[in-house]
């Protein structure tokens, strides 16, 4: 009996006492409302610093980024050579062949660039003559009048004052700065995959000490599933788009189109976009192309369409049979959303979160679901 007496004390004080609590926060506001703005205004502000400075780092995060994804494309390798070999080896191997590809690249790319670039600049008021001498432009001169002429003429007119030099060597210093910066970026990433591929299974295991130990093994299972299948993606749609470059490279440089090498890094770059870049790429080298003549802009189109349907039909699916499944909406989505963010780099990094995404929800958030199989009990 002495028990419930005190049992019921004991509900008679905590109930109010519970009770209090809400109206002396609620009494706090109101006798207080300065303390209470202030402290509403410090959290806006923080919050704006905070987003400033994300702002301001946001192209290093996009290159952490592309190094975590490109590390995850290169880490298949690694661990197929290393059922032959330590790690440390395999390690050391795939950089050495990325340093010496990268290498090869610029010292096979950069000097062809330059000297087509130089060569284009010399022959420029010659290609606007032959154009302005051609059949196809006369017709077109005919049937719109002086328009295309006079435009053909304005140019021609540029190109071979000298007072315009200057302005020339203006806009190639800012594409030169813009290469360079290109190329600083390029380097700042390719040292940051190196790291990565080298710390890869460390940083799993750090990522996996943020999570409580009864649930570790189910996220290291998680964990590794993800970076499996983007470490897939990122090496299939990488051969897709070497693929892609390298015969863009042998027809554009067989039909004559001008600056090939440039041209098929750009058929690589854009392959790396699914879906809409190598379409976006195969418009641009097809309108380049136009500066030659409308048979060669012609026979670029013809190739391109072509080699779309090759890709679709025969290519992608064998090289991109064991990587994740993207819808094609999805594709479009994270790519237009990935360019907006972060440029071409943020539209290549888009594709790869978009998989690791549909993981996730394909192992986390069904099996959760499919597990509530009875309705919650209503709250009293």
């Amino acid at each position: 009996m002495r028990r419930k007496t005190e049992n019921a004390k004991t509900e008679h004080v905590s109930a109010p006492a519970a009770t209090r609590r809400p109206a002396s926060v609620a009494a706090l506001a109101r006798t207080n409302p300065f303390m209470l703005g202030l402290m509403g205004a410090l959290g806006v502000l923080v919050a704006l610093v905070i987003g400033g400075i994300v702002d301001q780092l946001a192209t290093v995060l996009v290159y952490i980024g592309v190094a975590i994804f490109l590390s995850l494309g290169l880490d298949p390798i690694v661990s197929f050579i290393e059922r032959k070999l330590p790690r440390p080896a395999a390690v050391a191997i795939v950089v050495a062949v990325v340093v010496l590809a990268f290498a090869g690249i610029i010292l096979a790319i950069v000097p062809i660039l330059v000297q087509q670039i130089t060569n284009l600049i010399d022959n420029g008021p010659q290609m606007v003559k032959d154009i302005m001498a051609a059949d196809w432009f006369k017709d077109l001169n005919n049937q719109f009048g002086s328009t295309l002429e006079d435009a053909a003429n304005g140019i021609l007119s540029f190109l071979q004052d000298p007072g315009n030099l200057a302005n020339i060597g203006g806009g190639v210093f800012a594409v030169g700065a813009g290469i360079a910066g290109g190329f600083t970026g390029v380097t700042i990433v390719l040292i940051l995959t190196l790291y990565f591929m080298a710390s890869l299974r460390s940083m799993k295991k750090v990522a996996a000490r943020f999570v409580p130990a009864y649930q570790r093994e189910t996220f290291s299972g998680l964990l590794e599933d993800v970076s499996g299948a983007v470490g897939r993606y990122v090496m299939g749609q990488a051969s897709l788009a070497l693929v892609n470059g390298v015969l863009s490279l042998i027809v554009l440089s067989i039909i004559g189109a001008p600056v090939p090498a440039l041209l098929a890094l750009i058929a690589f770059i854009g392959s790396m976009i699914p879906l809409v870049g190598t379409l976006s790429a195969s418009i641009i080298n097809s309108l380049i192309c136009l500066f030659v003549s409308p048979i060669t802009a012609l026979i670029a189109i013809i190739y391109y369409l072509v080699y779309m349907q090759i890709e679709a039909y025969v290519l992608s699916p064998r090289i991109m049979s064991k990587a994740v499944a993207v819808p094609g909406a999805l594709v479009v989505i994270a790519a237009v959303a990935g360019g907006a963010l972060g440029g071409i780099l943020g539209a290549l990094v888009a594709i790869p979160v978009a998989a690791s995404i549909i993981i996730i929800v394909q192992k986390v958030v069904f099996p959760a679901q499919d597990r509530k199989v009875v309705p919650p009990e209503p709250a009293v």
